[in-house]
């Protein structure tokens, strides 16, 4: 990803040559086959790795709940406005960029299902001057979308699930929340809780869901996007924002003695008391990490992405977010413990 945005001059390198209309659509992904997700329980894959060096440990066998893992941009092309799920040498790049960097964070928390899906390529975000973008957009929610039904009804059984995304994939799965949690009574008692990391989402985004209050509420949703503490990111700017060192809404600084580890870019090692952080109009401020391998969201042409750590917003704070989903499932199966 960093060779990609380095070698662009602007963000008109990855722009796609012709209109969407102009390509013919990769082939739908057939999620009864195994091959169409990146990450299943019961098989080995990038999700039930853990960071070198420590004593982390995957439990997906013995866990209550599942998680449903959208995963971010990974690709870059101009070749096309959509990602083909058959492309091997693009899914190898997400299983080792964000599935083992991110949809790992919850393999103590719950089952990981993770599902391949035709992306839209990362200009989409960008596109301003046609609505290219927005169904290159459009034709991968079509497959999240088939994704998670697929997964609900063959694979859930009635189980306990945490919806856990970041960017494209937050764009999504706040999506996926609408329309089929939010409205829905028996999938909102499901819910543990939908991490919605790196996008903005509204306060009052949805009718009956809202963001979580503290480190153990269920069946509520957490946000947050990282930022340089003292800068504005304007896309991200003005929705709603966690704290991930109190899990609180407040905009009471959290000093780094609370962050219990962040897992840098090669995934070796744990690093406490990162950077600390707060929360500021919808953003999550913090100070540059000093250890090297947390990388700033660089993309020439876009000199407003400069302050963002947008890149690292699970690594940032991975060990806080592994305990905050075990956490979340204690309490989610304690209350179902005590319904009648």
């Amino acid at each position: 990803m960093l060779l990609v945005l380095g070698v662009a001059s602007c963000t008109k390198i990855i722009k796609p040559g012709k209109q969407f209309a102009a390509y013919q659509p990769p082939s739908a992904p057939d999620y009864s086959l195994p091959a169409s997700w990146a990450a299943l329980p019961g098989r080995r894959d990038s999700a039930d790795v853990v960071p070198r060096n420590t004593p982390l440990r995957d439990q997906q066998q013995t866990a209550r709940a599942d998680v449903f893992y959208v995963h971010p941009t990974t690709f870059f092309k101009r070749e096309a406005w959509n990602a083909d799920v058959a492309d091997e040498d693009l899914n190898r790049f997400t299983d080792a960029s964000v599935i083992r960097k991110q949809a790992s964070v919850f393999n103590s928390a719950g089952r990981i299902f993770a599902p391949r899906y035709r992306q839209a390529t990362l200009y989409s975000f960008f596109d301003e001057q046609s609505d290219n973008g927005n169904k290159a957009l459009e034709l991968a929610y079509g497959d999240v979308k088939a994704a998670f039904q697929y997964y609900l009804k063959h694979y859930n059984q009635g189980r306990p699930i945490i919806i856990a995304s970041h960017s494209q994939g937050t764009h999504h799965a706040t999506r996926l929340l609408h329309e089929f949690v939010d409205k829905n009574p028996k999938l909102r008692r499901q819910l543990v809780v939908a991490y919605l990391i790196g996008f903005k989402v509204k306060t009052a985004e949805y009718q009956a869901l809202r963001p979580c209050a503290d480190s153990t509420q269920t069946g509520c949703f957490v946000v947050w996007n990282s930022v340089e503490w003292g800068q504005d990111y304007p896309p991200f700017a003005g929705g709603v924002a966690t704290n991930p060192l109190t899990w609180k809404l407040d905009t009471v600084a959290a000093p780094s003695s609370l962050n219990r580890g962040g897992v840098p870019f090669n995934f070796n090692r744990v690093d406490t008391a990162v950077v600390d952080a707060k929360v500021h109009n919808g953003l999550v401020w913090i100070h540059p990490p000093k250890p090297l391998g947390y990388p700033r969201f660089l993309l020439p042409g876009q000199p407003q992405l400069r302050h963002s750590f947008h890149i690292v917003d699970y690594g940032l704070f991975y060990l806080n977010l592994r305990q905050n989903a075990e956490a979340r499932v204690r309490a989610y199966v304690s209350k179902q413990g005590k319904r009648p």
